[in-house]
């Protein structure tokens, strides 16, 4: 194996290794900073230096996103105004490795003027930070992935993943659901499937034919319509059936004449159905359910108002 793949893979082994090191040793201490978190009237105020801060913000974010209102303010920052960024009513989370960030020290008695809870992620037990903070989160570092012991690595991923176990366990807490996640992130994926409405991608005035139309007609319909499939209708504009382009390529192999088939003998009857109001992902869920590429929309009164296409959950 390549020197420099066999470096990569020493330092996946060694984190991995003080991770589960790390599972094994969470103590009551992190339920408490879960409970301290979770009663926390204001928000949480991530704060951190260098390469701790860097981790401190994406933990503000991932709380944030994930149920615990929560900002990261730079300890340097706060001496020059962002110090009124933090309330009475916050709880703060400081992260340094040693302990001894002399900006985090600094920051303490600020904080212990305004009356905050603190919680400590370090990986020195008998630091300063710790000895002044309400809870220490304690990360066991046995030696940075760096070959000289001193890039911070396997530190910073600790921290990292103390933010994560902090983040999922106030998830947990907080019944935190799909939804609720949906409603931060509306640009996303996630977000488009379950805050967008059937209503609104739908094709409001799908291709109709009449029951006894014929082939030429059903493809003549379908290839004006550029859906891929039509709906059959009643005398009175009542869905009875739908036949898409897959019904066409059936009725091609299956019959040999095909000028006198009728749209009664090439539909599926009573088409599977969704509420125009259901969100895009119940769309989804039941054409995975069913197979099919096709639901027809409805209104709260049962009538047809579009259909949505499996491309449509796609665009």
């Amino acid at each position: 194996m390549p020197d420099s793949v066999q470096i990569g893979a020493n330092v996946f082994l060694q984190q991995g290794h003080a991770l589960l090191k790390q599972a094994e040793s969470l103590s009551v201490d992190f339920e408490q900073a879960v409970q301290l978190i979770a009663a926390t009237q204001g928000k949480l105020v991530v704060c951190g230096m260098g390469k701790s801060g860097i981790i401190g913000r994406k933990i503000a974010a991932t709380l944030a996103s994930t149920g615990s209102p929560s900002f990261f303010v730079h300890p340097a920052e706060a001496f020059h105004g962002d110090l009124g960024m933090i309330t009475a009513q916050d709880s703060v989370l400081l992260l340094s490795y040693s302990g001894e960030t002399d900006e985090i020290r600094r920051l303490l008695p600020h904080l212990q003027q305004l009356g905050v809870p603190v919680i400590a992620i370090t990986a020195v037990a008998m630091s300063t930070l710790a000895s002044v903070a309400d809870l220490t989160l304690h990360v066991d570092v046995p030696r940075e992935c760096c070959p000289n012991n001193l890039a911070p690595t396997t530190s910073t991923t600790m921290m990292l993943v103390m933010g994560d176990a902090l983040a999922m366990a106030l998830m947990t807490k907080r019944a935190f659901q799909p939804e609720d996640f949906a409603r931060r992130h509306p640009g996303g994926s996630l977000g488009k499937k379950l805050l967008t409405r059937v209503g609104d991608v739908m094709h409001r005035h799908p291709p109709c034919c009449s029951l006894s139309a014929p082939f030429r007609t059903i493809v003549n319909v379908m290839t004006h319509g550029q859906l891929g499939l039509t709906l059959v209708v009643g005398e009175t504009q009542e869905t009875l059936g739908i036949i898409t382009d897959g019904d066409l390529r059936r009725a091609m192999e299956q019959h040999e004449v095909l000028g006198q088939l009728q749209a009664h003998q090439l539909m599926t009857p009573a088409p599977l159905t969704i509420p125009q109001d259901a969100p895009l992902s119940a769309a989804q869920e039941k054409m995975a359910r069913h197979q099919v590429t096709a639901l027809v929309a409805i209104n709260p009164q049962h009538m047809a108002t579009g259909v949505i296409r499996l491309l449509d959950l796609c665009a």
